[in-house]
């Protein structure tokens, strides 16, 4: 890995398609939690109250009822209008307003009930469940990738080492250089011929150990040509250099041979296991296809949810509009926002309930100040200004 890193190895390269899923899959991973965790800072903006669910989770621990903050501004309402006395104007509306927060604070329960069972759990547990597997599958076949790697460098090796023995040494140099040439020179090159014919036909039964005695069977005084007694012992040693060269270079052979055998072996046996191990990886690489149509299935319910409960939302704070509008009609008053009355002073300004649609709907650019003269207005209620281009007034001015 540290030579692939600094460009000393060479790496086996993925196909296109594989590479395409990896990027797919880290790409679904890493939007997938961001967006896991954001809609959980939506359903609890609290930090310490996820902290909390989240020990309790790894506990494996039922997590204790908690109030939402609708419910408890009810409960608060509720508990004041009792001390100021529910026969009051100000403590019957505590009721009415403390029992509508209670009911949002229900509906907003059962929303976040909801989404986080059809929308945060799924992609929680794909998170922790099935990409934990693709990441753990991933790994496994990123160490099966460099064992093969591994296999081929030494496959080279071994073969470049087979090419770098592959010339055969001259056996007749091998003698010494107060060698006298006799007649047991033919006895040398017979026996080199002979040695070599045997380790050409028999090179797979013929071990490094074992070979030795052959050439000791060769070098038995029967088996060598008549010769004189004067000439025995320098045929003798020559032999034996030449059969201690030869036996040197058969050796060294075997070896190769040997080590090219193993490493052929193992980098069948590591393809295959990558082969495999990749097959598996991709089988899993293509489910994610299936996650985002299970992720798509479960982001229309959240939508679904969520529509609902603000749906319950808008239906509770309209009743509760309507029964103030019926109790208290004068002093109850919708949208207080006001605008310019083109009708009236530049400076005085009129709630919206008084205008009707027709001047509500007059933009600004086509109000033109009277040509002369003073106009008055009557203050209908208490107005303090929102900035410095208004009036604070006050009622009947």
């Amino acid at each position: 890995f540290t030579e692939e890193k600094l460009g000393q190895a060479e790496k086996t390269e993925l196909d296109a398609h594989f590479e395409s899923l990896l990027a797919r899959a880290d790409c679904t991973k890493n939007w997938t939690e961001k967006i896991y965790r954001q809609t959980e800072v939506l359903l609890q903006p609290n930090p310490s109250a996820r902290i909390e669910e989240f020990l309790y989770e790894k506990l494996d621990r039922k997590v204790p009822y908690r109030a939402t903050n609708g419910e408890i501004l009810g409960q608060y309402m509720l508990e004041a209008a009792k001390e100021f006395g529910s026969g009051t104007p100000y403590g019957s509306t505590l009721i009415q307003v403390g029992d509508c927060q209670r009911r949002l604070g229900g509906a907003e329960r059962e929303f976040l009930q909801t989404s986080a069972i059809s929308f945060l759990t799924p992609l929680r547990n794909f998170l922790e469940g099935d990409w934990r597997t693709i990441t753990k599958e991933r790994r496994l076949l990123e160490n099966l990738r460099l064992d093969l790697d591994a296999c081929k460098a030494r496959l080279k090796k071994a073969k470049a080492a087979e090419a770098k023995a592959a010339t055969v040494p001259d056996f007749h140099e091998t003698r010494p250089r107060n060698y006298v040439l006799s007649a047991s020179a033919s006895a040398v090159s017979a026996l080199c011929v002979c040695v070599s014919q045997l380790w050409t036909e028999e090179v797979e039964k013929v071990s490094v150990i074992s070979l030795p005695v052959y050439v000791t069977l060769l070098l038995k005084p029967t088996q060598l040509p008549h010769c004189s007694l004067q000439h025995c012992f320098p045929v003798t040693f020559n032999l034996a250099c030449c059969t201690i060269a030869f036996v040197r270079c058969c050796a060294v052979t075997a070896c190769v041979h040997t080590c090219i055998w193993q490493a052929e072996q193992e980098l069948r046996a590591a393809q295959t296991e990558f082969d495999r191990q990749a097959e598996v990886t991709r089988l899993l690489l293509e489910g994610i296809s299936s996650t985002h149509v299970n992720h798509l299935r479960c982001l229309h319910e959240f939508v679904e949810a969520q529509a609902t409960y603000y749906g319950q939302c808008h239906h509770v704070m309209q009743e509760l509009q309507k029964e103030l509008r019926r109790r208290y009609p004068n002093s109850f008053v919708v949208n207080p926002r006001s605008v310019r009355c083109p009708s009236l002073d530049p400076s005085s300004t009129v709630p919206v309930n008084s205008l009707s649609p027709e001047v509500e709907a007059l933009q600004i650019e086509e109000v033109h100040p009277p040509a002369s003269g003073t106009r008055r207005a009557k203050v209908l209620y208490d107005y303090d200004a929102a900035d410095t281009s208004e009036l604070s007034l006050l009622a009947d001015e």
